[in-house]
């Protein structure tokens, strides 16, 4: 998922990508199955560099969308957002069809 574009440098104000740990494994809750606990809850958090310049790699400071600082490992440059909702599910195809015929036989 981390996309590096090690080619350039970040500049102040230029759009990136953090990489965050929020809880150590030692710090997540014991109820959590242990193939859950054992591994690091992390973050990756887009926003605008505050720094003058920055290396991938390096701890930055970025101002998120809404405003708040936070500081992270640089992993991307003008990152994408790349995120879906999966395979489509067959047995949803239909759902939307079948409802509207359900509602409207109820009216």
């Amino acid at each position: 998922m981390v996309k590096l574009k090690q080619s350039s440098k970040a500049k102040k104000g230029d759009l990136v990508q953090v990489h965050i740990v929020v809880l150590a494994p030692d710090e997540r809750a014991p109820i959590l199955p242990e193939a859950t606990r054992c591994v690091p809850y992390e973050g990756w958090i887009k926003g605008y560099l505050q720094d003058e310049v920055a290396e991938f790699g390096q701890t930055v400071l970025i101002e998120s969308f809404i405003g708040r600082q936070l500081s992270g490992v640089l992993v991307d440059l003008d990152p994408i957002y790349d995120h879906n909702f999966g395979e489509p599910q067959s047995e949803l195809n239909t759902i939307g069809k079948e409802t509207w015929k359900k509602l409207e036989s109820e009216a």
